[in-house]
């Protein structure tokens, strides 16, 4: 791991931690990544230096220090019995308001240089998507975003530009709320959904039974491409 973990103050009390990835530049957009239901793990830490290499500045909050702080679970069966546990007890709207100080925490860092996106997977997908309605980001992508469709009513105080990667096998997010968000967005120029035939849920974590290499290197071209476009950097030609 190439990046630090720093604190962030909550806003009711007490604080919580990040992981901060820095680009080797020093400095460069920034991206707020919502972890899956495995806390900020080596494999979210994995993905916030790959962004960094990408040229941003990218912080993980720790979004379960409420019910267990700087816990780092992997894909046994015992961490997923415990994952489940903990995104059982995860309050969305506490979740989401971490999410917006740790926007401003970054917005704070003499290395952040413009613009702040956001990207989740999983339940880090729903709460991308809530950071484009409530905590003042430029843009976001969701993988597999758990319960979006539960929230569809705030789609109207999104118009940043937004990404939604789905997967056609997806249990978590099956087809009939893929297509119900599908019916929600339609009219919004600024909302895309991607679906990708034949994969599963998880199909981007490469410890995943479900990950396929072809997919998720798709899905983050058109992620990357959003965040370049949106927020940059941009680079000369």
């Amino acid at each position: 791991m190439n990046g630090q973990w720093i604190e962030i103050d909550a806003t009711d009390s007490g604080a919580f931690r990040g992981y901060l990835s820095v680009p080797v530049a020093g400095k460069g957009p920034g991206i707020i990544l919502c972890q899956e239901i495995f806390g900020v793990n080596t494999y979210i830490q994995e993905v916030a230096d790959h962004y960094a290499e990408e040229g941003y500045v990218v912080l993980a909050p720790d979004l379960f220090w409420r019910n267990e702080p700087n816990i780092q679970l992997g894909y046994s069966e015992k961490d997923l019995t415990k994952a489940f546990e903990l995104f059982r007890q995860f309050d969305t709207d506490k979740g989401i308001e971490d999410i917006t100080q740790s926007v401003n925490t970054l917005k704070d860092r003499s290395e952040v240089v413009g613009k702040i996106g956001a990207l989740g997977f999983c339940l880090g997908g729903r709460l991308a998507y809530l950071a484009a309605a409530r905590s003042g980001v430029d843009c976001a992508v969701a993988y597999y975003g758990v319960t979006i469709d539960e929230y569809l009513d705030e789609a109207d105080a999104i118009s940043v530009p937004m990404v939604l990667h789905f997967a056609e096998n997806d249990q978590y997010a099956p087809t009939v709320k893929v297509n119900k968000i599908k019916k929600a967005l339609e009219n919004k120029s600024n909302a895309v959904i991607h679906t990708y035939p034949g994969v599963d849920h998880g199909f981007s974590r490469t410890e995943s039974n479900h990950f396929d290499k072809p997919t998720a290197l798709l899905a983050h071209q058109r992620s990357i491409s959003l965040f370049r476009k949106t927020i940059g950097p941009h680079y000369s030609s």
